[in-house]
């Protein structure tokens, strides 16, 4: 029986593509350059600070300015968190649903606490989320499953009665490394991936078709 359902939270929980393009273009307009469409950052959202600088600049971690300006874009990010950041549609009717069936739900991501805890606050459900775990809590990242293994002992859940859903195939690997049954999302970012193809335990469109597994 599932006891609780827990989310990735770029491109699955919130839409935050546009906040995180919103300081790359920041830091081109700082550099006389004209703006990337949301279009460009949107799909790499899920990679981080890697895949937008990579899409706003053509960098990777190996260019030698690539660290300064990783600081200077979680700098911008940290000033504009929640500027348009959105939960998906239908995230909100899910979450009330979860709720009123007495089922724990929290979020498991790799962004940082310093960026996710405020930004869940900002969203309006840091009180209600039963945990936030970052990509700096545990000291390790998905798709290591040590950062669900922390959910479970926070929500005091047993792997195998929770579900974990992401739009990444990192989230599906992490959550299986963890017994627990997985949801991928084709309404995230995938970056050109097929979420039919992670060996996730159910693929849905839409937030709301995740109610159906936990019955």
């Amino acid at each position: 029986m599932i006891r609780a359902v827990l989310f990735d939270l770029d491109g699955t929980f919130a839409d935050t593509a546009p906040d995180l393009g919103y300081a790359v273009n920041l830091m081109r307009l700082a550099r006389g350059l004209t703006p990337v469409p949301e279009e460009q950052t949107r799909p790499v959202t899920s990679s981080g600070a890697r895949g937008l600088l990579g899409a706003g600049f053509g960098i990777t971690p190996a260019h030698p300015d690539y660290l300064a300006m990783r600081d200077e874009f979680l700098n911008h990010y940290e000033a504009n968190l929640c500027r348009e950041t959105r939960l998906f549609d239908g995230m909100a009717t899910l979450v009330d649903a979860l709720e009123s069936r007495a089922l724990a739900w929290g979020i498991v991501t790799n962004k940082a606490e310093r960026f996710a805890l405020p930004l869940m606050k900002l969203l309006g459900y840091a009180t209600r989320s039963a945990c936030i775990i970052g990509g700096d809590t545990t000291g390790k990242l998905k798709p290591h499953p040590e950062p669900l293994y922390a959910a479970t002992r926070a929500i005091n859940v047993e792997p195998e009665a929770c579900i974990y859903v992401g739009d990444d195939e990192r989230d599906i690997q992490a959550g299986r490394a963890a017994g627990m049954q997985t949801i991928a999302v084709r309404y995230g970012y995938l970056n050109g991936s097929d979420p039919a193809t992670w060996g996730a335990n159910a693929v849905i469109n839409t937030p709301m078709e995740a109610l159906q597994f936990v019955a």
